[in-house]
């Protein structure tokens, strides 16, 4: 019974070590929540009232401009995948990879080529590992991204658009990415981004309020060209904002719950450490009567 009782307490010390680190893990993902969630509600504001702007020149005016006029036959569609550059995020990864599966299959359904443009190690792996082609994809800066990245990002996607399905570009744009909700509930969202859908987006954005009226210098055509890649940038910043706070309240649940589930298991080893002992302890204490009693009998034997 000692090996055993030593199996235990090296099984204890290794499963309290784990613990530290997921402790350890699960805080700092706590701390970076509340940085991620001020980061997403400063910049929320603005991409907010810049989608105003672009729907009031779009709709004011009669300029048929490539990112907010539609195909008539949308034949190949980009889809902007956001997912995590790290893991021990629980299911995080999966479930945005999950949604931008049933998005690919919808689209594809609709007789669209999809083009796929990945944010993020795990998604890359994902697509890799069967083998399926990446148009382009970037990694490193997925839990903490600024708008540099958002900007680097955005600029090929735009530029396919531009360019039209019939040059070797897309016709639409979609991007898929986790928004966050609550410190509870992070939920995996597909929209689409270009063409601008003006009716959609305006009801979003105002709320069914009265648009403002605006005075366009030079042109309502030369505005619209200059917002619209604001626009895509600072919708693809807020929604890896939304990613990075999504990923760290997805991390800190799934340490808190490895903590957890540690503190269970120290406590059943404990408890099975603590049976063995008293097994050994038993033994022992048989093993002494049975000597002293086989002392006594051959004691009383010589007399």
């Amino acid at each position: 019974m000692g090996a055993q009782l030593r199996v235990y307490k090296r099984r204890i010390r290794s499963v309290t070590a784990t613990k530290k680190i997921t402790k350890a893990m699960e805080m700092i993902a706590a701390a970076r929540i509340v940085k991620a969630q001020r980061a997403v509600a400063a910049s929320t504001p603005y991409a907010d009232e810049l989608t105003r702007a672009v729907t009031a020149v779009a709709t004011g005016s009669g300029h048929k401009h490539p990112l907010t006029t539609e195909a008539d036959n949308p034949v190949r569609v980009a889809i902007l995948l956001i997912t995590s550059d790290r893991g021990l995020a629980g299911g995080y990864s999966a479930n945005v990879i999950k949604a931008a599966e049933q998005l690919t299959e919808r689209l594809r359904s609709e007789g669209k080529e999809v083009v796929p443009y990945i944010v993020g190690r795990k998604g890359v792996a994902y697509y890799n590992f069967r083998g399926r082609d990446i148009a382009e994809s970037w990694m490193g800066f997925t839990d903490s991204p600024t708008y540099a990245d958002a900007k680097r990002v955005a600029d090929p996607l735009i530029e396919s658009v531009i360019t039209g399905a019939a040059e070797g570009g897309v016709d639409e744009l979609h991007i898929v990415f986790t928004e966050f909700v609550s410190m509870m509930t992070q939920t995996p969202v597909g929209r689409r981004m270009l063409p601008l859908s003006l009716d959609e987006v305006e009801t979003e954005v105002s709320g069914g309020k009265l648009r403002p009226l605006y005075e366009f210098e030079p042109s309502p055509e030369g505005v619209l060209d200059a917002l619209l890649p604001r626009y895509v940038e600072s919708r693809i910043y807020n929604a890896l904002l939304q990613a990075a706070a999504s990923e760290h309240a997805a991390r800190r649940r799934a340490m808190k719950s490895a903590t957890d589930n540690a503190e269970e298991l120290i406590k059943s080893l404990s408890r099975l450490a603590n049976a063995a002992r008293q097994a050994d302890i038993t033994q022992e204490i048989s093993e002494i009567v049975g000597g002293k009693a086989a002392l006594d009998a051959a004691i009383a034997g010589s007399d």
